[in-house]
């Protein structure tokens, strides 16, 4: 088995300090989030860390009112998929917007986000 270009705990890591990334195949110039093993676009493995400015719109969301076992005191909460200005998509966490006010192409910004010690990824106001 081949290892992987670029660890899911990088990215989680520098989600954590606040900074999000992605990586760029070198070989086509696709831009994908992490962690990948191959290009979807040209299946090489040349991938480079690029950092994304994190501002994105809301492409779709949900809301989840029945929480996963375990997370009963965190519902309702909003969850978004966001494609970001450099043209990838990525799911998270709806922070400090009210669920009523979430609709598609609602601009948004990365914000890291943990709870109980687990990171997650979060969107709030742009």
């Amino acid at each position: 088995m081949t290892e992987r270009a670029v660890h899911l705990q990088d990215f989680l890591a520098e989600a954590r300090a606040g900074r999000l990334t992605g990586i760029r195949c070198g070989h086509c110039g696709a831009l994908a989030i992490p962690p990948k093993e191959f290009c979807e676009s040209c299946q090489q493995r040349e991938w480079q860390t690029v950092p994304l400015g994190g501002a994105g719109t809301i492409v779709s969301y949900t809301v989840i009112r029945v929480a996963p076992r375990g997370h009963g005191g965190e519902v309702p909460y909003g969850v978004a998929v966001v494609r970001l200005e450099e043209g990838v998509s990525l799911l998270g966490r709806i922070v400090d917007i009210p669920l009523d006010a979430l609709k598609s192409g609602r601009p948004v910004c990365f914000r890291p986000l943990e709870i109980s010690g687990q990171l997650l990824i979060g969107f709030g106001p742009a």
